[in-house]
C-alpha cells in the first residue's frame, strides 16, 4: 500500500467524476488541490463539511486552488448530493477504495461496538507542482474548513 508523504508527490489518480467525466489528479498540475476524503454522501457530519467547503469554496478558487471530493459513493449518488446542496466543486466516486488506501484513509473504525473498514475523513493539500504539502488527518468537521482556507492564505504570502 503507498501512503501519501509530506514533500513528495501526491499519489496519482483517475476517477470518475460527478459530472460523468475521468478525472485525473494531473488534470490540476499549475494549481493547488485541496483533496478531500468523506465517508458517504448525505450523512449529516459529510453534508456539513460539503456545505463547509462550498460557502469557502470562492475565497479557495481566489487562492488559486480547487476543492475535490472523494467517498466511495457511486456517481449517480455524487450527483445527488451535489444537487442538493448546491456544491460547486466535482465529487470523485472511489468505489474500490483504492485512492483511499493510497492516501492511507481506508482504515478500520469502530462505531456502536462493531468494526468496519471506511475512510476515515482527511484532507491533503497539494501545490501546483502535485507536491503534498500539508496533511489534516482524523479530522472534525466544525472549522476546518477555515482552517484549509487560513493555510492557503499563509501559503500565499
Amino acid at each position: 500500500m503507498e501512503s501519501s508523504q509530506i514533500g513528495q508527490s501526491a499519489p496519482a489518480f483517475t476517477l470518475m467524476a460527478s459530472n460523468g467525466e475521468m478525472v485525473s489528479l494531473s488534470d490540476y498540475l499549475g494549481r493547488k488541490v485541496v483533496l478531500y476524503f468523506y465517508p458517504k454522501n448525505m450523512t449529516p457530519g459529510c453534508t456539513t463539511e460539503a456545505c463547509n467547503f462550498r460557502d469557502a469554496n470562492s475565497d479557495i478558487e481566489n487562492l488559486g486552488a480547487v476543492i475535490l471530493g472523494i467517498s466511495p459513493d457511486e456517481v449517480k449518488s455524487h450527483g445527488k448530493f451535489i444537487e442538493r446542496n448546491d456544491l460547486p466543486f466535482l465529487l470523485l466516486s472511489d468505489a474500490d477504495h483504492l485512492v483511499s488506501e493510497m492516501y492511507g484513509v481506508w482504515q478500520l473504525k469502530k462505531m456502536y461496538g462493531r468494526e468496519y473498514l471506511g475512510i476515515v475523513r482527511s484532507t491533503f493539500l497539494i501545490d501546483e507542482a502535485g507536491v503534498l504539502v500539508k496533511e489534516w488527518r482524523k479530522i472534525k468537521v466544525a472549522g476546518h474548513a477555515e482552517d484549509v482556507l487560513t493555510t492557503l492564505q499563509l501559503a500565499g504570502q
